[in-house]
């Protein structure tokens, strides 16, 4: 800010006819109590969320009856000033500080404005392992009402529910839509006449694909023309196949793009899945069987772009070797481990992305919410195939 603005914004504060919850004058005209400043850096912060503001400011040198300046020598050096940031990021929480500390040397004496600002979406700001907040004009510690409501803002978001506003139906692929019915009729037959008789954007909304007929992103995702990804930018709905030979080498690759409902089976299409033949105990006549179950592939695929971090830019990808796939998305592994997923059987509690997957449900996508994982294990297992290998480091996970 520059010092104009200070100004006005310090004759702004005085005018009011008392202190808010996110102002504060103090006269500090030889020094102020280190704690004290703490207790109030908190309550400010605090407060400010909770009454939607960006900052607050606590300011020395003026006199609270009366707004008169009367000047402060709070720490003269500016030295000294500074330090103050880092010696308050030592006591409050996740080493908040101030914005920054204005000093203003104006005729009437020396004005120190300090900006605060507001506590960060569900973290209550503590000082000295305390919360504080305010009542009014006074000091006193956070009620236990106002801290939940700070702690409730910490609740994920759901990116791919948002609804994207310059977008309709006409971004959708028709024919994307055709083969959604078509699922939608497959998994719920009880309900093909009524679908049937339902327009493109009732049908849609049903499906928990839009919301009062809004397009969400994640119907961009599934069910969006190629040419309507920029919708969801800087994020991408893409699937990348490559295949690779024993050495590593790219041999080729193909990519697709939105609707993804589409591009799971067009990547499928191009993994080369041969016939592998083994010979059980007390038989000479082999078994024939594919390299690889259609489910597992379809499953690890769907499982990608349910589970993809779309806020990280990042494209899903398919890596074909002679021996084995691999399969990759962006985001940590929300259970935690596979091994919770397949001992447990139950569906996980937490989705990074819920509407979408509730969609893919839908859809036919998916067969079950949170039940393929361990279908993968045991399709697997009946087959004498070597179990699937997750890696889940780096910020991705990798099967």
């Amino acid at each position: 800010m520059t010092k104009q603005e200070l100004i006005n914004k310090l004759h702004e504060l005085r005018r009011l006819p008392a202190e808010t919850e996110v102002f504060e004058f103090k006269e500090a005209k030889n020094g102020f109590d280190f704690a004290k400043l703490g207790k109030y850096f908190s309550a400010l912060s605090n407060e400010a969320n909770l009454k939607g503001r960006p900052y607050a400011w606590l300011i020395f040198g003026i006199k609270d009856k009366g707004r008169t300046i009367v000047g402060s020598r709070f720490r003269p050096g500016r030295k000294d000033l500074d330090s103050l940031k880092g010696e308050l990021a030592n006591k409050t929480t996740n080493r908040i500080t101030f914005i920054e500390i204005h000093e203003l040397c104006l005729p009437e004496g020396r004005v120190l404005m300090f900006q605060i600002p507001a506590a960060p979406k569900g973290i209550p700001i503590a000082f000295d392992g305390h919360y504080y907040g305010r009542d009014g004009e006074e000091l006193s510690p956070l009620n236990l009402e106002e801290i939940e409501r700070l702690r409730a803002q910490a609740a994920p978001e759901d990116w791919s529910a948002a609804i994207v506003p310059d977008a309709s139906i006409e971004d959708l692929d028709p024919a994307a839509i055709a083969k959604a019915r078509e699922n939608y009729r497959s998994k719920f037959p009880e309900q093909a006449k009524d679908v049937d008789r339902w327009n493109d954007i009732t049908f849609l909304n049903k499906t928990k694909v839009t919301i009062k007929s809004k397009i969400t992103r994640a119907a961009i995702i599934l069910l969006g023309k190629t040419e309507s990804e920029h919708f969801i930018s800087p994020a991408e709905a893409k699937i990348r196949w490559v295949l690779k030979d024993a050495r590593g080498n790219e041999k080729d690759y193909h990519i697709e793009s939105c609707p993804l409902l589409l591009a799971v089976d067009k990547i499928y299409a191009k993994i080369r899945n041969l016939k592998y033949r083994y010979i059980k105990d007390g038989t000479l006549f082999p078994d024939e069987v594919d390299q690889y179950e259609p489910f597992v592939i379809r499953e690890a695929i769907n499982n990608c772009i349910a589970h993809q971090d779309y806020t990280r830019a990042g494209r899903i990808n398919v890596v074909e070797m002679e021996d084995q796939l691999i399969f990759t998305n962006l985001g940590t592994f929300i259970p935690g481990s596979v091994e919770k997923v397949v001992k447990e059987d139950a569906p996980e509690e937490n989705y990074r992305n819920r509407f979408l997957a509730t969609a893919m449900f839908n859809l036919k996508m998916v067969d079950t919410v949170g039940g393929g994982i361990r279908k993968m294990f045991n399709y697997q297992r009946e087959r004498f195939f070597p179990m699937p290998e997750y890696d889940l480091s780096r910020g991705k996970v990798k099967v």
